[in-house]
């Protein structure tokens, strides 16, 4: 069984798998479609674990912690480092805009691809008007404290749990957890028992699903190329391209921060992250990646269960890094294309603009995230409706750059948080 998750987890496995489903989709676009229904099944399997997953390891964590005196400790170094974090990917994604300028100086026949895209000839005026924002009023976005409230808290758990409202279902586990930790270990250890054996038994079936990723793969490639066809991405590759360095360079740092926290070879810290990295590109879903984020940190990077199993569903729904630098990275590339030089007052209007419609995507995938890009273009006056389609387009490539930087980045901040174990320490000294 080792063996064979090794083989299904190889990045060459995933390589071939995403070309040749990509390929079948360009060749049999008939068949690749009859297919794609591969993906959205699998996809289902897994968020039919996550939730139980997160309720019961999140509950444990806290009871715990709260039992042993140490979740006061942790929360100084999470403040620090989330807002860190989102401070340092915002930064990424505007020197990266900046730099390499995707949306200025295009070639005529973009254009002209831009104007099909979005339903008209970019050459006739009153597409150039609306281009250049001179009719289009950006959508107003307000969100009240109140309206904030009720979208955490969760009426009833069972509606949430069926809805898969992430968020409510972590403040309930939060709570909960809390309320658990005040009450006697005697009187708990029945249901602290049931807590393990479910959040052990949801991992264990997660791994047996993750054997099944190279057919979901080229499942899922086959069917996304046989639907939108090539040209969405070649249109927009100049962004894409900007998008993914950015991404990169936070995959790095955050390969580099690992390292260097766990004290472990690099071979052997790559090794440990070859899981989620895999996981978030098959299902471009964060959630679903907890588990076997929760695996690596703790059972190849050493790190301690108790304080993982609390952090890893607190970062993937709070700290989300990808939505920040996508959302950067979008409005910038929005205002060249509409021939807008941002002054530095700007930029950090966008940076923070960003980081707070970041923190709103929680829970949020797909077309919810997207749309979220007209409340920071608004805030530069920056009409987003007459791109919105360009960036629906490309989305699912931004999508597995959105996910594979949350879970690769989110795995760092937790080894920033997570105090160094004894068995951490002594890794270190034999390295």
């Amino acid at each position: 069984m080792s063996r064979l998750w090794n083989l299904a987890l190889s990045p060459w496995v995933i390589l071939a798998s995403l070309v040749g489903g990509g390929y079948l989709g360009t060749v049999a676009p008939g068949p690749a479609r009859d297919i794609a229904f591969v993906g959205q099944v699998y996809l289902e399997l897994m968020q039919m674990v996550v939730l139980p997953f997160m309720l019961s390891a999140v509950m444990l964590s806290v009871q715990r912690l709260m039992q042993e005196g140490g979740a006061g400790r942790l929360l100084g170094r999470l403040v620090l480092v989330f807002v860190g974090c989102s401070a340092l990917v915002a930064l990424v994604g505007a020197a990266a805009l900046l730099t390499l300028r995707p949306g200025t100086d295009l070639p005529p026949q973009t254009l002209a691809s831009f104007g099909v895209m979005v339903g008209g000839d970019l050459e006739a005026i009153d597409t150039r008007m609306e281009l250049r924002g001179q009719d289009v009023q950006p959508a107003a976005h307000h969100a009240d404290l109140g309206s904030v409230l009720l979208r955490l808290v969760p009426s009833n758990i069972f509606a949430a749990l069926t809805a898969d409202d992430t968020l409510q279902v972590l403040v309930f586990s939060l709570l909960f957890g809390l309320a658990l930790g005040g009450v006697s270990a005697r009187a708990a250890e029945g249901l602290d028992r049931t807590l393990d054996a479910v959040a052990q038994g949801c991992q264990r079936l997660m791994r047996w699903l993750n054997l099944l990723l190279p057919p979901v793969l080229f499942c899922t490639s086959a069917g996304q190329v046989a639907k939108t066809g090539l040209e969405p991405l070649l249109v927009m590759s100049e962004f894409v391209a900007a998008l993914a360095a950015a991404s990169a360079a936070i995959l790095a740092v955050a390969l580099l921060v690992v390292w260097r926290r766990c004290g472990l070879a690099l071979g052997a810290t790559v090794a440990a992250l070859r899981g989620p990295f895999a996981l978030a590109i098959a299902t471009r879903n964060s959630a679903v990646c907890m588990p076997i984020m929760i695996e690596s940190l703790t059972g190849r990077l050493g790190l301690a269960r108790t304080d993982v199993e609390l952090l890893v569903p607190l970062s993937v729904s709070l700290l989300r890094l990808g939505p920040v630098v996508y959302y950067v990275a979008a409005t910038l590339f929005v205002a060249q294309l509409y021939g807008l030089d941002p002054t530095p007052g700007d930029v950090l209007l966008v940076l923070a603009a960003s980081v707070l419609a970041g923190l709103a995507s929680a829970g949020m995938t797909g077309l919810a995230i997207v749309s979220l890009t007209g409340m920071t273009c608004g805030y530069l006056g920056l009409p987003f409706e007459a791109a919105f389609v360009l960036f629906l387009a490309i989305d699912p490539v931004c999508d597995i750059l959105r996910t594979l930087v949350i879970v690769i980045g989110d795995t760092a901040a937790v080894t920033l948080i997570c105090p160094r174990t004894p068995r951490e320490e002594t890794l270190t000294c034999a390295a």
